[in-house]
């Protein structure tokens, strides 16, 4: 048995700033933002929350996999950006999606929210706690971006995307996960404090903060050995993978690691330029992308990637 994905689905905000428009807001121009990051354009939330999106990109899936939404006995919600502490947002999810029947709950593995939740989507399946689950990454990354710092404000995003997965007698091949907390404020993003009423001080708003240089060595490092020790586990060559669907954090950074790994660029697919870095979204965003243009055949050996703040980094091999 098993832990095949049966549909996928998206949802991008309608609003959509470019690099001319950055532009008029911080010291930076179009072809600068395209040379070091590869976007041209990204989608940014105005009364879209996180839950909402969330919802959106869950009924396409839902829809996409052609299931009644009763079936789905687990929700599992990625994301470092919800809009309240609680409810969770999978909850939220649950209750305008009907799905009355699943347990729900998020986590937070920042950019590589989405291949944990899938991780531990299928551990329950092989458990037998659960059969069907919904897997959603999720951002309003707009919202804790500082839109006078350069270094954040022309990367991250706002999206969606869900995935349906259930027992099969194909999906999920091998699935590796790593962590490393001492290098974590490379990437970090302190919450809105809840002061106690006793200890009223100024606090200024906490934005996400990112030292670039740090971030884009450790993955150019730690995702060819990754994916290598994922293949190895499984038995299975490079050559072998139709596509590595790595998190769109920097098209500089997927570049670095098809040459790295000695893999033509054309296997390595990339939405970046019109979607920003959506964290937890960008690897489901995608991999809806690419199932609704028919680029995935049933028994096409797929490599999904993630990695960014905790520091997390992570990858599953799946057979379509």
């Amino acid at each position: 048995m098993a832990t095949g994905i049966i549909g996928t689905g998206s949802f991008l905000p309608p609003t959509i700033i470019d690099n001319n428009e950055l532009a008029k807001l911080v010291k930076t121009d179009d072809e600068w933002i395209r040379e070091h990051t590869g976007i041209i354009e990204r989608h940014i939330a105005t009364d879209e929350t996180t839950s909402f999106m969330a919802t959106e990109a869950a009924k396409a899936a839902i829809e996409n996999a052609g299931i009644d939404v009763r079936e789905i006995d687990l929700i599992l919600l990625a994301t470092l950006s919800p809009e309240r502490a609680t409810p969770s947002m999978s909850c939220i999810v649950q209750d305008k999606i009907g799905a009355v029947n699943a347990t729900c709950f998020d986590l937070n593995a920042a950019c590589s929210g989405f291949v944990y939740a899938l991780q531990t989507a299928d551990a329950y399946i092989k458990a037998g706690m659960a059969k069907t689950a919904l897997v959603i990454g999720a951002e309003t990354l707009s919202k804790l971006v500082d839109w006078k710092d350069r270094s954040t404000c022309i990367l991250f995003a706002d999206g969606a995307g869900a995935a349906v997965v259930t027992e099969s007698d194909h999906g999920i091949i091998s699935s590796v996960t790593h962590s490393d907390g001492s290098k974590g404020m490379s990437l970090k993003c302190k919450d809105r404090s809840t002061r106690n009423f006793l200890n009223r001080k100024h606090e200024d708003p906490h934005y996400i903060q990112m030292i670039g240089p740090d971030i884009f060595k450790f993955a150019v490092r730690r995702v060819p050995a990754c994916i290598e020790l994922l293949l190895q586990r499984a038995g299975v060559s490079r050559e072998e993978v139709a596509y590595y669907v790595l998190h769109q954090a920097n098209a500089r950074i997927v570049a670095s690691v098809s040459k790295k790994m000695d893999i033509p660029l054309d296997r390595f697919p990339m939405n970046i330029e019109h979607c920003g870095n959506t964290s937890s979204a960008s690897i489901p965003i995608l991999l809806d992308e690419m199932n609704r243009k028919e680029m995935l055949k049933k028994g096409d050996k797929i490599v999904l990637c993630g990695f960014g703040g905790g520091l997390t980094w992570g990858a599953q091999l799946i057979e379509w």
